[in-house]
């Protein structure tokens, strides 16, 4: 759970704070492990873990990724420490992707969402539906 802090002091690293505050360093957090992206990496690094993956490969299991998005996503998991990166030093250099033991705690509770997403989304889709068909307001 997250708390708020009495006079809206200042955080220490690994502090809990107000989840409602966008200073708050759980809700930053979560705004990176959130995006489409980043669960996309996560998963398609989690199919091959222990193993790595090169950067062309993760480009082509994730259909509809730019290669700058692609670069900005596994930079912020490496920074966070869900993700390992090693280099080869060959040319050009040949880099290598892995999730950490971090991120491969993670692949669980992504996982329980998209199987969420895939349980519900005709419901989804007839609200949506409905939404469409009915006179705006």
């Amino acid at each position: 759970m997250t708390t708020s802090k009495a006079g809206g002091r200042d955080q220490r690293p690994g502090e809990r704070g107000d989840l409602l505050d966008p200073r708050c360093p759980t809700r930053q957090l979560l705004d990176r492990i959130g995006t489409k992206w980043t669960s996309m990496a996560v998963k398609v690094l989690a199919e091959e873990a222990p193993g790595e993956l090169r950067f062309a490969e993760l480009r082509r299991r994730i259909p509809g990724i730019s290669q700058k998005m692609l670069s900005v996503t596994l930079q912020s998991l490496v920074r966070d420490g869900l993700v390992a990166r090693r280099v080869e030093p060959t040319v050009p250099p040949a880099v290598h992707y892995r999730l950490t033991e971090l991120g491969l705690s993670l692949e669980r509770p992504l996982s329980a969402l998209r199987v969420w997403a895939e349980t519900h989304m005709p419901e989804i889709d007839r609200s949506n539906q409905l939404a469409d068909e009915s006179p705006p307001n």
